[in-house]
């Protein structure tokens, strides 16, 4: 297996993308200790919802360096916890008549914040250790 060679990133980059890891977290403690859902914080909170935005803007920047991958794994994290979301959303409104998808929803929204914490969790555990996430 060959080992890729990316040019070293601008230190600034670098605390930028510790910032959007923040954020991301933010909004799912947010979620996991306030009033609202881990994915409704997450997916629709200001803090994730801003560091989707610097991901955007910021990821020209990250091209050719390490860090490439963790502005990839942020905004895909979001866009198919969104994704799902709206998956478990429908299922569970079309089953709630038969009382099941009121289950589909607590069952699937708390296995999606799950993997929406693993994900945040293991991409920031990558940058800390100066490492493309995979």
């Amino acid at each position: 297996m060959t080992e890729t060679t990316y040019r070293e990133p601008d230190a600034s980059l670098v605390t930028v993308t510790t910032v959007t890891y923040a954020l991301h977290a933010l909004g799912l403690a947010i979620g996991a200790f306030g009033t609202a859902s881990v994915v409704g914080a997450f997916l629709f909170g200001w803090p994730s919802i801003i560091a989707v935005i610097i991901n955007y803007v910021k990821r020209d920047e990250a091209r050719g360096t390490w860090l490439e991958s963790h502005f990839t794994w942020q905004i895909r994290t979001f866009w198919v916890a969104f994704a799902w979301a709206l998956v478990i959303g429908a299922v569970g409104a079309v089953l709630a008549i038969v009382l099941v998808g009121f289950a589909i929803w607590m069952v699937g929204f708390f296995v999606l914040g799950l993997w929406a914490i693993y994900r945040i969790v293991r991409g920031w555990m990558a940058l800390r250790d100066r490492r493309a996430v995979a």
